[in-house]
C-alpha cells in the first residue's frame, strides 16, 4: 500500500525540528557540506510514471526510514513521477539506505605564546638612571610548535538507487540512476543530516553520469549555495 502524496509531504515536515537543531549545531559561519557521486541512465520517457518503495531492510528503524523515503519521494514528485496507489504497479523502485559512523580523528595545531621580552635599563644625557623592565613582545604572540589534538567526527551517507521496471518480460529491474551522499561534520542527529543529503542527490537531477559535487548549504537558513 502506497501513500497518498499528501501523507508524503506530511511525514517530511517531522523532520522539521530536528533539521532546525542541526542548524545550530552546524554553527553560524562554516557551510553544511554534502559530497555527492551520481551515475545515471535516466529513461527519457519516464515523466508521469509511477515509482514505489522496496521493503527496509532494517526493520527496527521503520518509521524512522518512512520519513527519509517521504524526502526522496517529495523529490520524485518534483521531477514528474507519481506516487504508485495501492494495488498499482510502479515502474520505478526506489531502494535506499541511510548510515551513520562516528570517527575520532587526530590533527595537529599550532601552539602561539605570548613572550615577554626585557629592555634594558639605560642612563640619559643628564645622569638620570632609568631601570631596566620587561614588556609584551612588540611581535606579539609567537609559533612554538604543534600539539596533537583528538576530534569526534560523524560520517554519514545517504545511497540511493532508482530501478526502472519496464523491460522484456521476465527481466529484472535495471538500475538508471545511482547516488551517494556524505557529510562530515560534529555528532548531530541522524534525522537533522538525511534532509540536506536527499536535497543535495536530487540537485540537478539527474546530471551527468559519473558527476561528482560538492553541494553547500547556507547553516543559517539551510538554502543551497549557488556560485
Amino acid at each position: 500500500m502506497h501513500p497518498h502524496p499528501l501523507v508524503l509531504f506530511n511525514r517530511a515536515r517531522l523532520v522539521c525540528c530536528a533539521l532546525a537543531l542541526f542548524v545550530m549545531l552546524s554553527g553560524c559561519a562554516s557551510p553544511i557540506i554534502a559530497r555527492v557521486s551520481s551515475f545515471q541512465q535516466w529513461p527519457t520517457d519516464v515523466a508521469g510514471s509511477q515509482f514505489g518503495f522496496l521493503a527496509p531492510v532494517d526493520h527496527t528503524r521503520e518509521l524512522e526510514q518512512a520519513s527519509y523515503a517521504s524526502l526522496v519521494a517529495i523529490q520524485l514528485v518534483k521531477q514528474g513521477l507519481q506516487p504508485a496507489a495501492s494495488g498499482q504497479q510502479a515502474r520505478i523502485l526506489i531502494d535506499m539506505s541511510v548510515t551513520s559512523q562516528l570517527e575520532n580523528r587526530s590533527y595537529s595545531s599550532p601552539i602561539y605564546q605570548d613572550q615577554y621580552v626585557y629592555r634594558p635599563g639605560f642612563r640619559d644625557a643628564a645622569g638620570r638612571i632609568y631601570p631596566g623592565y620587561w614588556m609584551p613582545d612588540p611581535f606579539g604572540p609567537r609559533y612554538v610548535g604543534n600539539q596533537l589534538l583528538m576530534e569526534t567526527v560523524q560520517v554519514s551517507h545517504l545511497r540511493l538507487r532508482l530501478l526502472d521496471t519496464l523491460g522484456p518480460a521476465g527481466s529484472s529491474p535495471r538500475t538508471v540512476f545511482e547516488s551517494t551522499a556524505t557529510h562530515e561534520g560534529r555528532p548531530a542527529p541522524l534525522s537533522a543530516v538525511v534532509p540536506y543529503l536527499v536535497r543535495a542527490v536530487f540537485e540537478d537531477f539527474p546530471g551527468a553520469n559519473g558527476r561528482v559535487q560538492i553541494v553547500r548549504f547556507k547553516p543559517d537558513t539551510g538554502e543551497i549555495i549557488r556560485q
